[in-house]
């Protein structure tokens, strides 16, 4: 039986669009802008990457969803493990996006307004 870390790598040779949604593209741009920064080396987000993604192997059959996922989950992991941002307000971030998210009338962008952000 394939896991779904085999099919990732597969998908990940395939020709597709490597980004589904617009935050996948900003959650990538943010690592290479910390990378850059130098907030984090290369191997440090390689194994952390990869410790995710071995974890979310089992929770989705869904490729895009899992890796997207795993990013997200370790991008925000890094984030707070170097204290770049608190885990408080990044809780609080992300309970502001999903009030906006749920505020957002079907098929029009999500705004995140200033006087929204907690």
């Amino acid at each position: 039986m394939e896991s779904n870390f085999q099919r990732l790598f597969e998908a990940a040779r395939a020709e597709h669009k490597p980004f589904a949604e617009p935050w996948q593209a900003q959650a990538f741009a943010m690592t290479l802008t910390l990378h850059a920064a130098g907030h984090f080396t290369w191997q440090e987000w390689a194994d952390a990457l990869s410790e995710e993604l071995v974890a979310a192997d089992a929770q989705s059959n869904d490729v895009d969803k899992i890796y997207h996922g795993a990013w997200l989950r370790t991008l925000e992991q890094m984030c707070t493990s170097k204290a770049l941002v608190g885990m408080d307000e990044l809780m609080q971030r992300k309970q502001d996006w999903d009030r906006a998210a749920r505020a957002t009338e079907h098929g029009k962008p999500i705004e995140l307004n200033r006087d929204q952000a907690g």
